[in-house]
């Protein structure tokens, strides 16, 4: 095998929870430390850390990838009522990820993995369709309590000096009901803005950008009033130069020229919105598992990450000795973003060469025809083998 690729500065490695967190552990053994002398800061972000910690190992994971610049992330769980029971947890914890966004103040862009025979469920799509995700506030900051019959729910504004504003939500007169507050920050969706825009003329592709301001008339268009603004003093010289158009369009709007389009642009949404558009874009180029996902913060913080969940249906089976066909394609492509940024950051041309070799040698097992299940009901490919995960990662490490 001769000797493995060296690296300098270690990336954070923050680690998950049920079938991901069993994938992680694979990649690393059969594709990565045999042939990288890997250095990472070890982060356990599984459930029980979590509550051992009372959370505080995810804000401290999320320091680290500000200390050393780079992360890569495993899926994890965010609790419901269900899991608090499952895992004796203290309390719902909230989002991992939202608490480390929240905390690196980025942009989560995710782009699909395009593979030979994979034919995307929309035929009009030839090109990737990235999506560019607000990582801040929103539903995933929010304060909401459930409201008794008789309550009133109202939102309060208390200025510097102490004066209050004070808005009616709703008088839950015959019925209770639930009552929620979001909020997000003027410096923050200028990152946002200027995050997609650098990206837009990166990339070379057009921006579209979506929310609903015809009906939050003061929440979404403070969103589009901000675009507007960094667009028009800072960024429409540059995209005319660099023939790429900046579009606005309402949500609903945006999602059916997404249907009609053949792909190449980059859509970029508010925080919910990104979250669940991002997963209806990666099943329809193939599967959820060929996405890749990158946070990117104004500070020139990254943190990579694939896009599923912790796919749980395939870890009980897993538990019961099970053999499963789980894509592990994503969590590789995250590994090797993160690599490949290490090497760029550092001067590590060997450590960016393997990173692309890797990534060559996983669809090129997919052309080959050998895939997971995910995949194989979609391939055209007529020489095709369903595999389970393992098996499938020891084909690749074969290729490399």
């Amino acid at each position: 095998m001769g000797d493995r690729v060296k690296m300098n500065v270690p990336i954070v490695e923050i680690d998950g929870d049920e079938m991901t967190r069993v994938i992680w552990a694979w990649v690393k053994e059969i594709l990565l430390e045999p042939f990288v002398e890997l250095k990472t800061e070890y982060y356990d972000l599984g459930l029980e850390e979590r509550e051992r910690t009372k959370d505080l190992v995810t804000i401290d994971a999320a320091e680290a990838v500000k200390e050393f610049g780079v992360g890569v992330k495993c899926a994890t769980i965010t609790p419901n009522e269900e899991r608090v029971r499952e895992y004796g947890l203290s309390e719902m914890y909230k989002s991992p990820n939202g608490t480390i966004r929240a905390i690196l103040d980025g942009t989560v862009f995710r782009a699909p993995i395009l593979a030979g025979g994979i034919v995307p469920y929309i035929p009009n799509w030839k090109h990737p369709i990235t999506i560019a995700r607000h990582a801040y506030g929103d539903v995933y900051k929010n304060a909401e309590f459930l409201a008794a019959a008789g309550d009133k729910g109202e939102l309060v504004l208390t200025a510097a000096d102490g004066n209050k504003r004070r808005l009616k939500i709703k008088t839950f007169e015959e019925s209770g009901g639930i009552v929620q507050g979001v909020h997000n920050t003027d410096a923050s969706i200028e990152s946002f803005a200027r995050a997609c825009m650098n990206y837009a003329l990166d990339t070379k592709q057009d921006l579209w950008f979506a929310t609903k301001d015809t009906i939050s008339k003061t929440y979404d268009r403070r969103f589009r009033d901000i675009f507007d603004k960094v667009f028009d003093a800072e960024y429409k010289v540059k995209f005319e130069a660099g023939g790429i158009v900046y579009m606005y369009t309402l949500i609903d709007d945006a999602v059916a020229r997404v249907i009609r389009s053949d792909g190449g642009f980059i859509w970029a949404c508010k925080n919910y919105d990104g979250d669940v558009m991002s997963d209806m874009v990666a099943t329809a180029f193939g599967s959820l598992a060929m996405m890749t996902s990158v946070l990117v913060s104004p500070q020139g913080f990254f943190e990579f990450e694939a896009a599923h969940g912790t796919v749980q249906k395939h870890y009980y089976r897993h538990v019961k000795g099970e053999t499963t066909s789980t894509n592990p394609v994503a969590i590789i492509f995250a590994w090797t973003g993160a690599l490949k940024k290490r090497a760029g950051l550092d001067g590590l041309t060997e450590l960016s060469a393997f990173s692309e070799r890797l990534e060559a040698a996983v669809l090129d097992t997919i052309a080959s025809g050998v895939m997971t299940g995910d995949l194989y009901a979609l391939s055209m490919i007529e020489e095709k083998r369903q595999v389970g995960t393992r098996e499938f990662l020891e084909n690749v490490a074969k290729r490399l």
